[in-house]
């Protein structure tokens, strides 16, 4: 037996076939790898943006009050980061967070 043998698999993480970015920008909707459809906000995304600019290094915590990012928010621009990720240009031109597809799907709602 080689040690490659008793190495585990990786768990695969659903990935996106299909993104579409709402007419009025305000909603994402996609479906996934493992057959499901799930919906998120632009608000939710800017809400919830894992860059460093949002979330402190160190203590893992917001840099702002989620509840002040306006509901109008909107997302102008989706931009696939390699094959494991997603970037988007806000209403308010933030562009700077990844977003994972595992935490992309965990942000998102059934649809």
């Amino acid at each position: 037996m080689s040690f490659w043998d008793t190495l585990k698999p990786a768990v695969k993480v659903p990935q996106p076939t299909t993104i579409d970015l709402a007419a009025d920008q305000k909603t994402l909707s996609m479906k996934w790898t493992d057959g499901s459809s799930t919906v998120v906000l632009a608000r939710r995304l800017r809400q919830y943006c894992p860059c460093a600019e949002c979330v402190e290094e160190w203590s893992g915590k917001r840099t702002f009050e989620v509840e002040t990012i306006p509901v109008e928010m909107k997302v102008i621009e989706v931009t696939p980061v390699g094959n494991y990720a997603l970037s988007f240009t806000f209403g308010d031109l933030h562009r700077t967070g990844i977003f994972k597809w595992d935490y992309l799907k965990d942000l998102s709602t059934a649809a």
